[in-house]
């Protein structure tokens, strides 16, 4: 039986995570797991990537441990708050590094209908 159309932008929890994601996902971009199997189940790759960045935050030999919070927000078109969240914490002592990367990837929503207003 093939799924009926999603709504553009739906979300669903992930069965083995929790995280929150696409309807449409086939696989969770949190835990990487395969959520479908059917047919039409191809992975989707982004149509394009508009933000990725990386870096690295290095705690010197001497001083006292930092601490760190990794928050994303999300800005609508007016610049409004619609998302803010807290994705990592943690702390840095010396000698020690973190890496971060942060991607946006944008896909196309086949055959989802449009959201009404």
């Amino acid at each position: 039986m093939k799924p009926g159309p999603i709504t553009a932008g739906a979300t669903r929890s992930c069965p083995h995570c929790k995280a929150t994601i696409l309807e449409s996902a086939v696989i969770c971009p949190a835990c990487k797991h395969y959520l479908r199997y059917d047919s039409d189940a191809t992975p989707a790759k982004p149509k394009q990537v508009p933000l990725h960045v990386e870096g690295t935050i290095r705690h010197p030999a001497d001083g006292d441990p930092w601490e760190y919070s990794i928050v994303v927000v999300i800005r609508d078109e007016r610049g409004q708050e619609v998302g803010r969240q807290v994705v990592g914490v943690g702390a840095l002592h010396a000698n020690e590094q973190r890496s971060f990367s942060l991607s946006v990837e944008v896909f196309e929503a086949k055959g989802a209908k449009p959201r009404k207003h």
